[in-house]
């Protein structure tokens, strides 16, 4: 597939590096411009290009938002062509001070649909501790694979994004749909940033 990656810090460049190795063309775009990214671009290999954000948006068929919080609009207000691109938010929302924003009765996601017009949005890798993720991926029947869980509204974009999980070594859990599901995945939930397999987060999630 071709993958866009909108932010090149701890997850979005641990995406990329994850996504290519599994074999997907990833475009990576960040607030610095392409010539920044020359040395990352150069460590994943010919799997691997730098583009800017609209670059990245246009030439891919799943585009992964792991921008600031606090940079969103700026990062993303000015992209256009959305429509039904899968669009999967790893954002959490965070100050800039690392404390969990007040979002009153939102979630993170809502905020985001509501920059991304048109896209069928997907809640997914926002849990997970980026070094696991960069290494603690093993192969499909392998025993002891932690689990990611992914939320979303559309059931065809889920299951391209399950599958994308599944082929970096990870086991998808379909955690229900977009504000429910994405609800339980944010900061402070029994399973963020928790090492679990897919049967303790698939309890955890049914407790939440």
């Amino acid at each position: 597939m071709q993958i866009g990656i909108l932010g090149s810090g701890n997850i979005g460049a641990n995406a990329a590096r994850v996504f290519a190795a599994a074999g997907h063309h990833v475009r990576i775009a960040n607030s610095r411009g392409p010539a920044s990214l020359k040395s990352l671009v150069a460590e994943i290999g010919p799997n691997a290009e730098a583009a800017n954000a609209q670059d990245a948006v246009d030439s891919s068929d799943v585009v992964l938002i792991a921008v600031p919080w606090t940079k969103r609009e700026e990062a993303l207000g000015e992209i256009e062509g959305w429509d039904d691109k899968i669009v999967i938010d790893a954002m959490n929302a965070y100050t800039e001070d690392f404390e969990i924003e007040d979002l009153g009765s939102k979630t993170s996601t809502e905020f985001t649909r509501a920059l991304v017009p048109g896209a069928r949005v997907v809640k997914a890798f926002n849990t997970i501790y980026y070094k696991r993720l960069a290494t603690e991926g093993k192969p499909g029947g392998t025993s002891g694979r932690l689990a990611i869980p992914v939320a979303s509204d559309d059931p065809a974009a889920k299951r391209v994004v399950m599958d994308l999980i599944d082929e970096i070594g990870f086991d998808a859990v379909d955690n229900g749909g977009l504000v429910e599901g994405g609800r339980k995945q944010q900061p402070g939930s029994p399973i963020y940033n928790e090492p679990l397999g897919s049967k303790e987060m698939k309890a955890q999630l049914a407790r939440a």
